[in-house]
């Protein structure tokens, strides 16, 4: 009716609303410029070493509940293409809590707490109810090395710009970032499956995400990289926060050292099964 009466404006009011922080600088990078990059990355490494604290969280979404375990130290070890050990310890005794080790294709999980030894084959993706036992060194080692593309993969770059919250500054700002969908297209059809989306903060234009789906196209892995620091001359995010959405868990490591292409032999790569160990194949 105020629309009709012409009393519409006596209704109109204005209100102030925060203002998002611009950065001062913002990159510009073409979808081949972005690719060329991790490419060029991912040829470099060889090899990477790395001491973390680890602090697991089990997620019951459902629920509503979440048991956060007491955080850990963990080294690791990471060589071309897909070898990884990660060795865990309690952080003041150093008591071994685990020792997860990987040519690539096999892994050995030990847990000399509970006298116990799972193995299995990287590709098997996790069933057990226990979310520990779904811990496969593939994810681990994609959380730690962003991958270069492969001949087979198809690309394209969407750009947006999102506001997030600093706490901290107690003000909003605006974070204007690049997204790299990374697909391949299916046997004898036009559908494209989703393998992963990269997504880069346009201020460095450095990963600060990295999302991973299954075959069915739905989110696998969700991988988050805090802050990046410099490590002896290597530019390495200060936090990676892995979160596996449908085993409901996830890992938030703190980094404390990173050594880049030290040399690393295969021996480093297994593990020696102590005698009376239970011993469980996973699938």
């Amino acid at each position: 009716m105020p629309m009709l009466t012409g009393c519409a404006s006596l209704l109109v009011s204005k209100r102030r609303l925060p203002v998002p922080v611009a950065p001062a600088v913002v990159e510009t990078a073409s979808a081949e410029q972005l690719v060329t990059q991790l490419n060029d990355k991912w040829a470099k490494f060889e090899s990477m070493t790395a001491t973390v604290d680890i602090r697991a969280s089990h997620l019951k979404s459902k629920e509503g509940i979440a048991t956060d375990y007491p955080s850990i130290r963990a080294n690791l070890l990471l060589r071309k293409p897909s070898a990884l050990r990660i060795l865990g310890k309690a952080p003041i005794v150093q008591t071994v809590l685990f020792d997860l080790a990987s040519d690539g294709t096999r892994f050995t999980f030990i847990i000399p707490p509970r006298s116990k030894v799972y193995q299995g084959l990287n590709a098997d993706k996790g069933t057990s109810p226990n979310w520990y036992e779904n811990l496969r060194p593939g994810f681990l080692f994609d959380a730690m090395v962003v991958r270069g593309l492969a001949p087979d993969d198809l690309y394209s770059v969407t750009g947006e710009t999102v506001t997030v919250e600093d706490a901290a500054k107690k003000q909003l700002l605006s974070r204007p970032d690049y997204d790299l969908n990374i697909m391949r297209r299916k046997s004898n059809s036009q559908e494209l499956s989703p393998i992963r989306v990269i997504h880069f903060q346009r201020v460095d234009l450095l990963p600060y995400e990295q999302d991973l789906y299954d075959d069915q196209g739905d989110l696998e892995t969700q991988i988050i990289y805090g802050p990046y620091q410099d490590f002896d001359g290597v530019k390495y995010p200060s936090t990676i926060t892995l979160k596996r959405p449908q085993e409901e868990y996830q890992l938030v490591m703190t980094v404390e050292r990173v050594t880049a292409n030290p040399p690393l032999t295969d021996d480093q790569f297994q593990v020696k099964i102590p005698e009376g160990y239970t011993h469980q194949m996973l699938k």
